[in-house]
């Protein structure tokens, strides 16, 4: 049964289509024809078996058919490896006898799963590369853009344009990072056999897992860990931290372009009801995963408690909730792709909003005038009174203690946002140019 109209919002097409039932199925023929060869090159298994294993194809097997019969096992990997024995033994009966030799259940659906992820890694690197490259160049275009910093959503003493782009590639980058290096922990064989010791095979399992692992182009562990989930809980927790990274991102973009600010805006999408709309439609779509994320993150890290060597419960859990974090995790990261390279950045009018607060903002900078003269709470008090009623500038020029503290040049350059930016410049190289 289909739901990707239910799902539309939180996933692409490519990730549906990854994580779809023809991908799951040929992920698992491939753990368990990779098997197959790398048994028939160390001589475990007749090389007929993994020939017949290779001729099969994974729209043979009937995805409906297998998950209803996956609910009687609580795994749909035996009905699976009953199907896949059946097939191959109408090509060759004795070869029937070596399907899924020495393996358990969860070395296939473990192995099968990062297949997938392996597959997803790269179409998420794609979409991380654009996405660095489109806020870098957003920095760099608009590094002068004077604007209001908003500290509890309120005018604060002026930024750039370009320091709070630097800033979400800097927060995009980091997170990005660890994702990536979670992936590298977590693309490994998964291969213990029953109770993870690979008894079945004696003492030649330990290179067996080797080979099946060049044959996957995966990496090698230490040891199976059947019900040590570590490397996936990471992964998974990682890609939290990005979807909320992502959502920090989409939140100032929506609220910059709210038509009281009306500072940037996406291309947007419009209105059933309302046809003056623009809306955050980006901004939306990723806001939404960062919604959902932190409790699919809370449902891994509950499954991790698995007893023993086999989990009941825990593991079976796995699966959904994976998938759904890495589609989600995706989904934000294009959506975001879209939001960023389509943004529409108005110069004119963050300069509008910083001179509408008539100079107030610049009361911090005025007290750090006056204070040395006149005391830090001195200070306060007078500048609090001088923004008022009337522009921080002429008040200061018309109140005797601020003018007898200041000169006309320091009183008339209060408010020039230019020479009130501190380090923004500085911070914003370093957050593009770090590697």
């Amino acid at each position: 049964m289909s739901s990707r109209l239910i799902e539309c919002l939180g996933i692409t097409e490519e990730m549906a289509g990854l994580f779809s039932d023809a991908s799951v199925l040929g992920a698992m023929l491939c753990f368990e024809t990779a098997l197959a060869a790398a048994q028939a090159r160390l001589g475990m298994i007749p090389h007929s078996a993994a020939e017949a294993l290779a001729r099969l194809r994974a729209d043979e097997f009937d995805a409906a058919a297998l998950a209803r019969d996956a609910r009687h096992s609580a795994t749909l990997a035996i009905p699976f490896v009953q199907a896949l024995t059946a097939r191959v033994e109408t090509l060759d009966a004795y070869s029937s006898g070596f399907v899924h030799w020495g393996a358990t259940s969860q070395d296939l659906l473990d192995t099968a799963l990062v297949l997938l992820l392996a597959e997803a890694r790269a179409a998420m690197a794609v979409h991380h590369d654009r996405l660095e490259n489109e806020l870098r160049d957003l920095s760099g275009k608009h590094a002068g853009a004077i604007m209001l910093a908003r500290t509890l959503l309120q005018p604060a003493p002026p930024t750039t344009f370009g320091y709070k782009a630097a800033g979400w590639f800097g927060l995009v980058r980091r997170s990005w990072r660890r994702i990536d290096l979670s992936f590298d922990d977590a693309l490994v064989v998964q291969f213990g056999g029953a109770a993870g010791t690979l008894a079945a095979y004696g003492d030649r399992g330990p290179a067996l897992v080797i080979e099946l692992a060049k044959e996957l182009k995966l990496g090698v562990a230490e040891a199976p860990s059947h019900t040590h989930r570590d490397r996936l809980a990471s992964l998974v927790a990682n890609c939290g931290i990005h979807t909320g990274g992502l959502g920090k991102v989409a939140l100032d973009v929506a609220l910059l372009m709210q038509q009281e600010v009306a500072e940037v805006s996406e291309r947007g999408g419009g209105s059933s009801a309302m046809p003056n709309k623009r809306n955050p439609s980006s901004a939306a779509l990723i806001l939404a995963a960062a919604t959902r994320m932190p409790g699919m993150v809370a449902s891994y890290l509950s499954g991790m408690l698995q007893e023993h060597e086999r989990a009941a419960g825990g593991w079976q859990a796995e699966w959904p909730t994976v998938a759904a974090a890495i589609q989600s995790t995706a989904g934000a990261m294009s959506a975001a792709v879209d939001m960023i390279g389509g943004l529409t950045v108005n110069a004119e009018r963050m300069r509008a909003n910083l001179e509408a607060t008539h100079g107030s903002v610049f009361a911090e900078k005025a007290v750090m005038l006056l204070g040395p003269k006149m005391g830090r709470r001195a200070a306060q008090t007078l500048v609090s009174e001088a923004c008022r009623n009337q522009p921080l500038r002429d008040a200061l020029a018309r109140n005797p203690q601020a003018a007898s503290a200041l000169t006309p040049e320091q009183i008339a350059a209060i408010d020039r946002p230019e020479e009130y930016l501190g380090a923004a410049e500085v911070f914003r190289r370093r957050l593009l140019d770090k590697e």
